[in-house]
């Protein structure tokens, strides 16, 4: 199967969840559910990751159960300093630029974020487009109108032809069942909720090719 597309996530995907991005974005988000929203600093860890569980991100939860200005949560959360985590990667362009698919991010950030992250890895160029949380609103991954919405800005309809690389496995997971070929990032090994997994970009390449 010749793939068209590659839909890529961002966080913790395009670099190692080690680096600790992640993990200071997460203590932002529980910032602001204590200062934007008086959320009791006790309930705020547990109240996150319910909504994260049950809506697919904690911004959805916030949404449905709180008067909150989106546009103020995303850059309050992602108001973290990059070039402490991140740094150029020529390795991971070099693969990503092998590969003659189109490229889109597909991440549950918000697109600025997400140029910010490129930049900093300095593998901007490699992709044709960022499909964000506010472009697939009122969903997101692993929802799958959220997948629908992302081919059609992609310009892929066949999921067949599509290609979801996540380090999440529940994504993966949905990703597969709508007929995505699905990779999950971070992990050795076979995973039941993907066709494959790896944490070494460069065998991308070759598990791209090798699938019938």
């Amino acid at each position: 199967m010749y793939y068209t597309t590659l839909l890529i996530d961002l966080d913790d995907t395009l670099y190692p969840a080690s680096n600790g991005l992640w993990q200071a974005i997460k203590e932002r988000i529980r910032l602001y559910m204590r200062e934007r929203l008086g959320i009791p600093a006790e309930v705020v860890p547990q109240l996150a990751e319910r909504y994260w569980r049950e809506y697919g991100t904690t911004l959805r939860g916030l949404q449905a159960n709180y008067a909150i200005q989106t546009f103020d949560y995303l850059d309050y959360v992602h108001d973290v300093p990059l070039a402490d985590y991140l740094s150029p990667n020529p390795a991971l362009r070099a693969v990503l630029e092998s590969i003659p698919a189109r490229k889109y991010i597909f991440t549950n950030a918000d697109a600025g974020h997400a140029r910010r992250v490129l930049a900093h890895l300095q593998i901007e160029a490699c992709f044709e487009g960022i499909v964000d949380i506010l472009a697939v609103e009122p969903y997101c991954k692993p929802m799958p109108e959220a997948f629908e919405i992302a081919q059609r800005l992609a310009g892929e309809p066949d999921p067949r032809r599509c290609v979801m690389i996540d380090d999440l496995h529940h994504t993966t997971r949905a990703a597969r069942a709508r007929g995505l070929f699905a990779l999950l990032y971070g992990q050795n090994g076979s995973h039941p909720d993907a066709d494959a997994t790896f944490n070494d970009w460069s065998l991308l390449p070759t598990l791209l090719n090798g699938r019938p």
